[in-house]
Parts: C-alpha cells; structure tokens; sequence
C-alpha cells in the first residue's frame, strides 16, 4: 500500500484511531496527518481521536487533533482508520461509514479489515510500523518519524516485547536517522511517571495478589481509589507491565473500575498463556503476550473467570 497514490486526486481525508488512544494510535494517525499536510499543503486533512493523555504530547501537531468530532465536511473523499477496525473508531465511525473511500490499516489479528483498501498484518508490531511502510522515505521529516518511533516504542514495550521482529529494528533505525532525540522520547512516553502516577502504581503493586502457585498477579484499583488519588485512565498505563516483572510469575491481570461493576481489564504474558484468546473470550482482542478487554461483575467474579482459563494454560491443558 502507498499513501500517496491512496491520496492522488483526493480533496478531503480524514484520520482516525480507537477509542481511549495509546501510544501506537496516537503516532500512527499524528504521522499520517503530518505526511500529508508537510507533502500535500493544498489538501484539508483532519485526525480525529479521543483525548490525548499528556505523556504522548511530546509535538505541537498534537494539539491539531480533532477530539470534538465535529467537521464541516459532509464526507470525505478517502478516511484511514488506523490501529483498529472501525468498530473501534468511537464518534469517528460514522465519519468513515459517509466516506467515498475508506481505508483500513492494523495489526491487531482480530481485525479482518473493514476497508475498502485493507493493510492488516497481525505479525507487525504496530500500525505505525505498518504507516512508515507506506510512506515515501524522502518525504518524511524528523517530527513525522518522531511520531511513528513512539508508535512502535511504545507498542513493543521498548522492543521487548514477542511482536518486535528484525523488519521493527530496521524500521527504528531508519527513523532515527531522522535526526530526533529517541533516548528522552522513551524516557518521556514509557518510564516518565508524575508524583501522583507513582502513588497509584506503588498502590497497585502493594495491594496485588499471587495466585496460582506464583504463575499469576492479581491486581484490582477501584473507583473508589482512583478518584481518591484523582487519577485518570491513561494514569495507570504501565502497571500491567511492571506487574509481569515480579519473579516466577507467567501471567498478570490488572484491572480498574470504569462503572458499576464494570472492569478494564489488561492482561499480560511471558509466554505460557496467550492472552489474546482469554480476552477474546470475554469481546476483547490483543496479542498473545498483550491483550485486553472489558467485563462485567464483582471483582472476584471476575478474577475467578480469568483465571479459569490462565490456569489451563498454565497447566498445559491448551496452548
């Protein structure tokens, strides 16, 4: 796939990502939307996403993001939902559903493309990675490859994660010979934390659980105790991943409470348990170390109906 034949012609694009925009969503459609107003300064171009957590603001274009949904255009002549399928676009959907083309790049393995033009490849480890495919090299600038580093920074847990493949590696290298400080990037969207971050996480990490023999960490921030802390969702990114890092365990579940009785529910794997089809289970998706979904019921309902299946896993029962 090329962007700039998608866009030869064109007058209008739209951009959007999922809904509650990560790391990978964010990089993706910011350096889709920067390509094309750098290169294509006569076209109007709007991104559309939900709001962006302060942590992935490291560029000015950020503030350029739509988060209204609201647009004087009737339909655009071509929309890109990036990151996911457009069941995920929130208020984008019916933006990408009135366009007269539609294009559709991800990496997520659940997706099955929901385009016209579909580029979905469940191996990469991003949909940044998969956006700088189809982007001309010598059109690309040090902030738009700053965007799509940070994508797949944050995507592979700093290229630690199973999804990191050599064709990633060369793909950063070649982004930062953009010329960007890729070193206080990592630090600023992965490690950085503010005082009240670090509270939540160390909470977190002081009231979780060791469950089966060790293998599985547990654990649980009500709604009760975010808003003691006046802590936000995007607040609590990285405790799954630091949870993993405890000795002798395989699997981690993290969860928070976004309603009555309702969970976001992050899972994590070393390789035992695929918690891309334990989250599929319960209408979510992922990868097979990184998945997530959202469910319903007490917490110990829920634990209890997690650790059902981490536990076949576990045992060797599935694979």
């Amino acid at each position: 796939m090329r962007i700039d034949e998608l866009v030869n012609g064109v007058n209008t694009v739209g951009i959007g990502g999922h809904i509650r925009p990560d790391g990978d969503c964010i990089g993706s459609t910011v350096a889709l939307y920067l390509y094309l107003k750098k290169n294509y300064p006569d076209l109007k171009v709007d991104v559309f996403l939900e709001k962006i957590p302060e942590s992935y603001k490291i560029i000015e274009a950020v503030d350029e993001v739509n988060t209204t949904f609201k647009t004087d255009v009737d339909s655009y002549d071509i929309f890109f939902a990036l990151d996911c399928g457009k069941e995920r676009l929130g208020e984008a959907e019916k933006l990408f559903d009135a366009a007269k083309k539609t294009v559709n790049i991800d990496h997520h393995v659940s997706n099955q493309g929901t385009g016209d033009e579909n580029y979905i490849v469940p191996l990469a480890s991003s949909a940044s990675e998969l956006v700088y495919n189809c982007l001309i090299p010598d059109k690309i600038d040090a902030e738009i490859a700053k965007m799509l580093y940070m994508g797949i920074v944050t995507d592979t847990g700093v290229f630690k994660y199973s999804n990191t493949s050599p064709d990633t590696m060369r793909a950063a290298a070649d982004l930062i010979s953009y010329g960007f400080d890729f070193g206080e990037l990592i630090d600023h969207v992965f490690y950085e934390k503010n005082y009240i971050q670090n509270q939540i996480l160390g909470r977190a990490l002081l009231e979780s659980m060791l469950i089966m023999d060790g293998e599985c960490i547990v654990s649980v921030v009500s709604r009760q105790t975010m808003d003691f802390y006046a802590v936000e969702s995007s607040d609590l990114d990285g405790i799954v991943s630091q949870l993993l890092l405890t000795t002798g365990t395989e699997c981690a579940i993290f969860m928070y409470e976004i309603g009555s009785l309702e969970y976001k529910v992050s899972l994590r794997s070393k390789g035992k348990v695929n918690v891309a089809k334990i989250a599929e289970l319960f209408g979510g998706g992922g990868h097979a170390r990184a998945a997530g979904c959202t469910m319903n019921g007490t917490q110990h309902d829920i634990i209890n109906s997690l650790s059902e299946y981490v536990e076949r896993y576990l045992k060797g029962v599935v694979s």
